[in-house]
């Protein structure tokens, strides 16, 4: 029997200790409905590859993104808001396209809580929401990092602790549903696992063309609950 293990998350180039991904599955769901800022849950601090500081400067870019888009970010705002110099954000973040990648990283760790409705498909269906509601918060903010990413190559570690945060998330729904007896550890991938998020995240950043809830509902229906519960062998 095989499963795929959850890989560790560090900060963007840090030598900071890794962060197990068992951690951060308990914090709250608050982010995806706002108020970022405020309700961070004490296990949340803990477990942050950030310092107190850091991961209050992170979470006030993540506040202004919210308010301005990424062109409308400039780094004398938010040094400003945080109260903090612009050579003490530049010092950590030697771009405006490494501090907002950094802190759409961490507001997604501090939300990688997945969902346990006590069924695959109702684990699927929820999971697909949030990611609705993540993305579809924050097209702009993505879109526009992702052109920088294509331009910088030093960003590309950041968007892998991205994916690694992702993937941890998801492995533990499908090995959720694999405790249950819904289906065979065998039937995970390496392909299927990503399949949900990155159509999802792709149709967010498609102007004009967001995913719906039927669109979640006939991607989990016709897709993936038809490849995971697939005869093996």
């Amino acid at each position: 029997m095989r499963a795929l293990k959850a890989a560790p998350t560090r900060g963007l180039g840090s030598s900071r200790r890794a962060v197990s991904p068992v951690r951060y599955w308990s914090v709250l769901r608050q982010w995806f409905y706002g108020d970022v800022v405020s309700r961070i849950d004490e296990c949340v601090a803990e477990s942050s590859p950030w310092s107190p500081r850091e991961t209050e400067l992170l979470a006030v870019t993540l506040r202004l993104l919210q308010q301005h888009g990424y062109e409308g970010l400039t780094v004398e705002a938010d040094a400003a808001t945080a109260r903090a110099s612009k050579a003490t954000i530049y010092r950590r973040w030697p771009s405006k396209a490494e501090l907002v990648l950094a802190a759409f990283i961490e507001g997604v760790r501090q939300v990688a809580v997945p969902p346990n409705t006590g069924t695959l498909r109702g684990d699927l269906l929820r999971l697909g929401e949030l990611v609705c509601q993540e993305a579809g918060a924050h097209a702009s903010t993505l879109r526009a990092v992702l052109v920088e990413v294509s331009r910088n190559p030093a960003l590309n570690d950041a968007m892998k602790q991205f994916l690694e945060q992702r993937k941890a998330l998801i492995n533990r729904v499908l090995l959720q549903a694999v405790d249950r007896g819904e289906i065979d550890d065998a039937a995970i991938t390496d392909e299927l696992w990503d399949l949900v998020p990155r159509y999802l995240i792709s149709r967010c950043l498609m102007p004009g063309d967001p995913p719906t809830r039927h669109t979640v509902q006939a991607l989990v229906d016709e897709v993936v609950i038809p490849s995971l519960t697939r005869p093996i062998g």
